[in-house]
């Protein structure tokens, strides 16, 4: 009870008068003291991951233990991606509150009229790469002309099926797992990953370097910026201080990541091994090192996570060329905040 209030009902329960009174001010009592409850407690946040748990979100998982998120008034809840539902669809199913997504999924979502709002642009260019063996006798892109090609089921193949579009390759398409076992084992010639994961997996399992080829989808002009934090109109309409709070406090939690490195890696294996899955220490630092270059270092402000215009229009324009959507949004410009 207030302490204040608690000294006046004393005082008139001892002089034996203004019992309506009394009553009056405990409700009232009751009433500010539930107000002050309701006002700490903490605003739950549902954020659903682009994949398993993995050095690539070390920075949610870090904010998440070190309090950063609780410190900033909000209850955060970190989902992971699983067979039956992707971020996007969690997002259009309100089943999480932020997404993480690439920006090719994003202006498709937005053409087919899904109001998204990008409110951190976390990773600003993209670690696509198709892996080949270098033995294979692929050494250019157009060496995989018929080949097997291992591609992404969903939303992550937009952009290897831009390039395969725009290099006008015609590969017989294989649909790619979590693992690289069908690599391995020969299934494919050549298959999707992303330089921090699938790639270094390959190298764990035994290959050297120079037994792989390597495209960089970058360097081919399909550098599609990944990992942004993306929520309906609705969501940054209604709760636009909360969001913002939850940048804040996840920009804290990649500054701790990075300058804590063996605390984050032990960290995410403990998540990897809750989910039972595979954890490797090498591989996650590995990915560690490699997103930290991928985000770069940040500002005296901190990582400038502005999703970018010319962004938007670059992909958006290849995305259309393409046949990949059907028109641009009239309203693309409100993927950005503004």
């Amino acid at each position: 009870m207030i302490p204040a209030v608690s000294r006046m009902i004393e005082r008139w329960g001892h002089c034996g008068r203004g019992w309506l009174l009394l009553m009056a001010l405990f409700s009232a009592a009751q009433t500010l003291a539930g107000t002050e409850s309701a006002a700490l407690a903490p605003t739950p946040l549902r954020l659903m991951l682009a994949w398993q748990p993995q050095a690539q979100f070390a920075g949610y998982y870090v904010a998440l233990e070190r309090g950063f998120y609780r410190e900033a008034g909000i209850e955060t809840s970190i989902l992971d991606m699983d067979d039956a539902l992707s971020p996007l669809e969690a997002l259009r199913a309100g089943e999480a509150d932020l997404s993480i997504l690439w920006l090719s999924t994003a202006i498709q979502a937005r053409a087919e009229g899904l109001p998204l709002v990008n409110v951190g642009q976390v990773f600003q260019r993209s670690s696509v790469v198709l892996i080949a063996r270098a033995g294979s006798g692929v050494h250019r892109l157009s060496d995989l002309n018929g080949r097997r090609v291992g591609i992404w089921r969903g939303d992550p193949s937009l952009p290897v099926e831009a390039l395969l579009r725009a290099q006008a390759l015609e590969v017989k398409r294989v649909p790619q797992s979590v693992t690289v076992n069908l690599f391995l084992r020969g299934g494919v010639e050549a298959m999707s990953g992303m330089l921090y994961n699938e790639y270094h997996r390959l190298i764990d399992a035994g290959l050297e370097p120079e037994d792989l080829t390597v495209f960089r989808l970058s360097e081919y002009g399909i550098d599609f910026p990944e990992d942004g934090l993306y929520v309906l109109e609705q969501t940054r309409h209604e709760k636009s201080a909360v969001i913002d709070a939850f940048i804040a406090a996840t920009r804290r939690g990649w500054e701790r990541a990075f300058a804590d490195p063996e605390g984050t890696i032990e960290l995410v294996l403990k998540y990897q091994r809750a989910k039972r899955i595979p954890a490797n220490r090498v591989h996650q630092r590995w990915m560690l090192e490699q997103v930290r270059a991928i985000m770069g270092s940040p500002g005296e402000a901190g990582w400038d996570w502005q999703l970018r215009r010319a962004d938007i229009e670059r992909v958006g324009k290849e995305l259309r060329r393409l046949g990949m959507i059907n028109a641009i949004s009239d309203d693309i410009e409100g993927l950005r905040v503004q």
